[in-house]
């Protein structure tokens, strides 16, 4: 039994040297110390000796299972600082690894020309101000000095709530100069960008939805030379300090005299090209002196006050700014398209 013990103490020493991990280590202190151990079986055999040979191998026996816990204690701590030593290998990280690129987003091409414009203005000393997007026929009509039977009020091209009444979808950021007019006294200076609707098929130059910036000046003496000297330094400063400008007469039912301004074309300089289509000029905006009468239903009186007014398709300078040849390219959200800007 002598002679066993101290085999089971000599091999138990040699596999737990040998154990690769913990889950090995667990394995040999089951098959050498566990109830049906190796160990314990020659334990189970020691009712057959004799009374002077149970002290002797009793002792024995405690100090081979002794041992075999104490290395077994140590191939444990060895295989978790191993398998700690491992871990933390595994998990180290290079910090001089490059780190993963963000992709950040940017603003809508639409965006980026209303910024830009407003920016031009805003340096002139012009103040953004902004408004409903359901407006009264009041503030979209008839204050704009538009009549009842104006075919812009027809219900073929504005989108109404409810049928014909009081209440649409608005067609122009123009209220917005009537509500300002009414709650502030002059002089004013305003801008006011925005989306507005009109009822009209979707193809490459149309949309029910688009935008437009309308700008308005109340004060004394304003005159139409103010308004032209105001819109050429707008266009040198969204086309470039070589901008040309052009009036022609036109007519809007809130302002008169009405004119439309005409810039040289940025692509070519007035030569002629495909984006001015070999006229040398774009058409720009709308313009014109406040109609006394808006003026007076604002309660501005027209004979002390005088001022200007323009408004600008913005989805029509962008396109030409961008060489855009699909307005519908605008509003599909194609992030293939919009990541060229």
């Amino acid at each position: 039994m002598k002679e066993k013990l101290t085999q089971i103490k000599e091999r138990a020493a040699k596999r737990l040297a040998e154990a690769a991990d913990l889950k090995t280590l667990e394995e040999l202190r089951v098959e050498i110390l566990g109830k049906k151990g190796e160990l314990t079986q020659i334990l189970k055999g020691m009712g057959s000796l004799s009374k002077e040979e149970r002290p002797v191998i009793g002792q024995l026996a405690n100090e081979v299972r002794s041992e075999i816990e104490s290395k077994l204690e140590e191939a444990k701590t060895s295989l978790a600082s191993k398998a700690q030593e491992l871990k933390l290998k595994a998990e180290t990280i290079d910090v001089t690894m490059p780190g993963k690129v963000t992709e950040l987003g940017h603003k809508h091409p639409m965006t980026q020309v209303i910024d830009e414009i407003s920016n031009i203005f805003i340096g002139m000393g012009y103040e953004i101000v902004e408004g409903p997007e359901v407006e009264t026929a009041y503030y979209n009509f008839e204050a704009l000095n538009i009549p009842k039977d104006h075919p812009a009020r027809d219900e073929q091209d504005t989108f109404y709530i409810n049928g014909i009444g009081d209440f649409l979808l608005r067609t122009q950021t123009s209220p917005m100069q009537v509500r300002t007019m009414e709650t502030r006294k002059p002089p004013i200076r305003i801008i006011a960008p925005g989306r507005v609707y009109r009822s009209d098929e979707v193809d490459a130059t149309h949309s029910p939805v688009f935008h437009q910036l309308e700008g308005l000046v109340i004060d004394k003496g304003i005159t139409m030379g103010d308004l032209k000297g105001a819109l050429a330094e707008f266009a040198k400063g969204l086309f470039g300090e070589n901008t040309k400008v052009r009036f022609r007469p036109h007519h809007f039912p809130f302002t008169e005299p009405s004119a439309e301004m005409d810039a040289s074309c940025f692509a070519c300089g007035g030569k002629g090209c495909r984006v001015c289509k070999d006229s040398g000029w774009i058409e720009v905006l709308g313009c014109g002196m406040v109609h006394p009468k808006v003026l007076e239903m604002s309660g501005i009186d027209p004979k002390v006050y005088s001022g200007f007014a323009f408004g600008l398709g913005l989805e029509r300078i962008a396109m030409q700014k961008y060489a855009i040849s699909d307005l519908r390219l605008l509003f599909e959200n194609d992030t293939k398209f919009l990541k060229q800007f």
